[in-house]
This record gives structure tokens, C-alpha cells and sequence, in this order.
């Protein structure tokens, strides 16, 4: 919601004002130096949205503002042309509306479309996230990443490395939205007061590293060529895309990173298909060598990639992750009820090459339980199950 402002105003004013974190409102107005607005400039304030209202008879901004309960001054700023003392009955005004519900709707096929629109509608309710590319796809999709938060420790988190594990994105959007609610509506989420986890870490979001293979699931094939007929040959023909976690080029993006490539390599398939091909070479792929270069970029301390199915927490590779994976790993199982890994015979692995470079804290954490793609039906039940990792990934 924007405001514009006047003289004598200020942002801790408008803090007060609207009952929102003074640090989320200057986080809004990056743009802004706070010392130095100028009267008529341009405010944005987190956590509302405006509403049009129709005067109606015995109307009065105060009597609206009231019944609403709202400070009289908020309809000031926001009908900055109207005469509070001559309104008209059909006159129309501007409401402040304050957001306590979701934007994001994760109960439904979930495409790169929906995606991109979900996070523009959540920035214009929600300033304070910075989101830009790290990359593009095959195709040339943008790839967004958003970032949340202040603080010294950085945290990431990612969905969709493969195709038909689509349903991670719209589970890590759902929780991008309720933290953002949470910050904005000073409300805890199962007891865990949000904005200490905002001014201690910054959490770096990549929802859908794989967004052409998404839509190859949810849509089928791509219009340009050669694509379409490649991926439908490698399909063996057949429009069912289900089984496919490939990116556009038939290569497993998580299959892509150099930690023990050529491991991985010797036992899985040597052409283009629907998975399991890792390429001719390691960071082939622009959407794996995006996600390599963001992860260079950020030096993140904890890396969290959300994969389907198993309800199981991968944590280790080649006894290179540090002491604190296990113990981390463990309290994530029991926030959520998943059972902690050591490892598996596989290489190659975004988190794996996380593990081997920067010897820090990585996991992949296997969503739900069924075969890909998870029907939607369980989004609720996982969403419930991976929210307290969400939480203790930030925490702890």
C-alpha cells in the first residue's frame, strides 16, 4: 500500500501509525534515505492492501475509521484530496485494508506462471522481500530467488530441482507467505516469534530451479523446437509426462554438481532422458550453473533442498559435513516426523556439493510419501510435517 508524505510525518510515525515493525517499513523504502524524505514522496507500507469504500448516509471518515478500527489519520493519508467535512452519499474512498490472509493458494497445479504471479502479488503486499533473477532456464524462463530478512546468518532454501517434484514449490511459497504474514501481523508461528528470525538471519529462496520441466509435467510439451520433439521422443512418445525430473534438455539437475560426477555417471543412463542423465559434463546446465553461482555469491552457512518422496532427511556425503549435521538432522525429524539419513549411494547432488565444498550444514529433505508427482491432496499434510523444519532451519 502507498502512502505519500507530508509534512511533519515520518516513517516511525507511520510505524506507529499502521501498527507494523518500524524495521519492516524502512526495509520497504530501501530507495529512501529516512533522514531525508521529502514531502510528497512516496511511502510503501508493508501488510496492507487499500480497499474502495462507498460513502453512505450519516457517513463520516471518523464513523468509518471506527468502525473499522482504524486511526482517523489513516484515511487522511490515503483521500489526501478529499474534503473530510463536504462528503457525498456514492462518494467513493480509499480504505486501508490490513492483509491476514493468505496470497498464496499451493492446493493446485502449480506452473512457473503461477509461481512468478504469486511472487509479484506477494511484493506488492510485502516490500520489505528483495527478489531478482540468479539466472535463466533452457527456455529462457527467469529464475527468482527471494530473499527475506537481516541478519548475519545465511540460510537457503530450494524446491523443484526435478521436474515432478513440483509440489516443493508451491509447499516453500506457502511458507514464504506466512512468515511474511507472520512479520507483518507480529504474530508467532508455532511459538516461534518471527522477527527475531529476522533480524538474525537472511533467507535466500529459490522455489523453482527447474521451471521448463514443471511445465512439461503440468502442461506437456513446449511449443518451440527442437524441444518438443526431443523431449517427446526421450519420452518414448508419449504425452504422460509424469514420470519426467529432467530439465528441457533431458538432464537430472540434480545429477549437475561436481562431487563425485563421475560416480554417479557410471551406473546411470549416457543420453538424454526423463531422469537420471547428469550430462556430459558437470555444470552444463544454466539453471545448475545458476544455482552454483548464487550459492558462491551468498556463502551460505545452511543449505535445505526440498525433494519428493520418502519422508526421510538426507544429511551427509563421504563424511565431509560437519558435527552439527547429525544433531541438526535429528531435530528436524522430530519437528517433523521424518527419519534422519546419514546418507545414500548417490553423488553429484546440489546438497552433496554443498557438503564437499564449504563443509557446512546441507540436507535434502524428501517431502511426503506416495510416487511423483505427489497428488495434491497431501499438500496440507506435508505442508504441516516440513513447516517446523522451516522454522528450525532459521532457529537454530
Amino acid at each position: 500500500m502507498d502512502i505519500y508524505m507530508r509534512a511533519g510525518d515520518s516513517l516511525w510515525y507511520f510505524s506507529q501509525l499502521f501498527r507494523i515493525p518500524f524495521q519492516l517499513i524502512i526495509d520497504s523504502n530501501r530507495n529512501l534515505d529516512p533522514q531525508r524524505i521529502m514531502i510528497g514522496e512516496r511511502i510503501r507500507i508493508p501488510g496492507y492492501t487499500i480497499q474502495r469504500y462507498q460513502i453512505k448516509r450519516n457517513d463520516s471518515l471518523w464513523t468509518i475509521a471506527r468502525q473499522r478500527n482504524l486511526p482517523l489519520d489513516t484515511l487522511l493519508l490515503l483521500n489526501p484530496a478529499i474534503n473530510p467535512d463536504s462528503l457525498q452519499i456514492g462518494q467513493t474512498i480509499n480504505v486501508p485494508l490490513r492483509v491476514t490472509w493468505r496470497l498464496v493458494n499451493g492446493r493446485q497445479d502449480y506452473s512457473y506462471e503461477t509461481m512468478r504471479n504469486d511472487l509479484q502479488r506477494l511484493l506488492m503486499v510485502y516490500p520489505f522481500l528483495q527478489i531478482s533473477s540468479i539466472g535463466k532456464s533452457v527456455l529462457g524462463k527467469e529464475l527468482p530467488e527471494v530473499l527475506i530478512g537481516r541478519g548475519e546468518k545465511r540460510i537457503h532454501y530450494n524446491g523443484s530441482f526435478h521436474a515432478n517434484e513440483w509440489i516443493t514449490t508451491p509447499v516453500i511459497m506457502t511458507f514464504l507467505n506466512d512468515y511474511a504474514l507472520s512479520l507483518t501481523n507480529q504474530q508467532a508461528i508455532r511459538g516461534v516469534i518471527t522477527s527475531l528470525l529476522y533480524e538474525q538471519t537472511n533467507l535466500s529462496i529459490v522455489p523453482m530451479v527447474n521451471p521448463d520441466g514443471v511445465n512439461l509435467v503440468l502442461q506437456g510439451p513446449p511449443e518451440e523446437e527442437p524441444y518438443k520433439s526431443n523431449v517427446t521422443k526421450w519420452n518414448g512418445e508419449s504425452m504422460d509426462f509424469s514420470g519426467w525430473k529432467a530439465n528441457i534438455n533431458g538432464v537430472d539437475l540434480n545429477d549437475q554438481f561436481p562431487a563425485k560426477w563421475e560416480k554417479e555417471r557410471e551406473d546411470n543412463p549416457k543420453t538424454p532422458g526423463p531422469r537420471d542423465y547428469g550430462g556430459e559434463k558437470p555444470l552444463s546446465q544454466p539453471e545448475a550453473i545458476a544455482m552454483a553461482d548464487l550459492t558462491k555469491k551468498r556463502d551460505f552457512a545452511r543449505v535445505l533442498a526440498f525433494h519428493t518422496q520418502g519422508e526421510v532427511i538426507f544429511w551427509g556425503f563421504e563424511n565431509l559435513e560437519p558435527p552439527e549435521n547429525e544433531l541438526l538432522a535429528e531435530e528436524f525429524g522430530r519437528v517433523s516426523g521424518y527419519e534422519p539419513v546419514e546418507t545414500t549411494d548417490s553423488y553429484a547432488g546440489y546438497k552433496d556439493w554443498f557438503i564437499q565444498d564449504w563443509h557446512r550444514s546441507g540436507f535434502t529433505i524428501e517431502l511426503g510419501e506416495g510416487t511423483n508427482p505427489l497428488p495434491i491432496a497431501q499438500f496440507d499434510e506435508i505442508y504441516e510435517e516440513v513447516l517446523g523444519i522451516f522454522l528450525a532451519a532459521l532457529y537454530l
